[in-house]
């Protein structure tokens, strides 16, 4: 990718060596703390496999609203930092994060809608948001209860660990996190974690999928435009994020995990629907495209 050129977010907030501590959730009224991505969920979901625990709860939908709970280093709240120009890891998120603020700031105006820009969070280990505290086990998640994406750069290398390198790749993960924030500010979120409560789990997954792959095609979008307007995109590129998306879809992960594929447990799509998804979105950059929801 051709980054280096490009801006950094302002909306980034570097917690990294920063403890957080478990902290007490409450819940109540108001705004779905559901953690939504989950990095899309890679290290989490395996160890769910492994143990034969469901994780779903931690992979999108469900669960009520949490409040926020406070960020804790020594028993005082902690304070972000300015990224370091020598932090390349962090230059490079924080520069894709401001890509996919171009990007969705002109097509929400073009809707003539108003785009509220989500914030960052790099954090190590662990971190506390509206949606309680998260194991950087989890992977990089959106929590909408803050309108925040949490990601640890050291789930990059296990992205890398598991055959899916490359910038795009990585850049994959954070727009499909923002993907959700988008969900999130068109009311998406909120109504299909409605719906989640009442239906049984096999169909409450079902919505999660479609979740997922909206947030996926959402991610393609992002790429289209970011390389029409602004040509980020290299040779290989395009690979890297098929490569990506075959790496993580859930019937991929499950069989690394050597566990038996079972559809109806999937709460992030297989690897063709991931693939399908992220590839409509880049071909069209309509986000209009990008209605996983219709049809059977």
């Amino acid at each position: 990718m051709r980054w280096k050129q490009g801006r950094r977010s302002t909306n980034v907030e570097d917690l990294r060596g920063k403890r957080a501590r478990r902290t007490p959730t409450r819940r109540g009224g108001g705004r779905g703390g559901a953690r939504l991505g989950g990095g899309m969920g890679i290290i989490v979901l395996l160890i769910g496999l492994f143990l034969g625990v469901d994780v779903s709860s931690l992979l999108g939908g469900g669960g009520g609203s949490v409040g926020i709970p406070q960020l804790q280093s020594g028993g005082a709240r902690s304070q972000g930092t300015a990224i370091r120009s020598d932090d390349e890891a962090a230059n490079f998120i924080s520069t894709v994060l401001a890509d996919t603020e171009d990007v969705w700031n002109k097509l929400f105006a073009q809707s003539g809608q108003r785009y509220q820009e989500p914030k960052l969070r790099l954090f190590s280990d662990g971190v506390n948001s509206a949606c309680g505290y998260t194991s950087s086990a989890a992977g990089p998640f959106y929590c909408p209860g803050d309108n925040n994406v949490y990601i640890d750069l050291s789930f990059f290398r296990e992205l890398q660990r598991m055959g899916a390198a490359g910038d795009f790749a990585q850049a994959y993960v954070l727009a499909h996190e923002v993907g959700h924030h988008v969900q999130n500010q068109l009311g998406v979120s909120m109504a299909v974690q409605r719906q989640q409560r009442r239906l049984p789990k096999a169909q409450a997954n079902a919505l999660s999928v479609r979740t997922e792959l909206q947030a996926d095609c959402y991610a393609g979008v992002w790429a289209h435009h970011a390389h029409k307007d602004r040509q980020v995109l290299e040779l290989g590129d395009l690979e890297e994020g098929m490569n990506a998306a075959s790496k993580i879809g859930d019937d991929a992960l499950m069989a690394s995990a050597g566990r038996r594929i079972h559809p109806d447990a999937f709460t992030h799509g297989s690897s063709e629907q991931r693939q399908q998804w992220l590839y409509r979105g880049l071909e069209t950059g309509d986000p209009q495209a990008c209605n996983t929801f219709a049809g059977s």
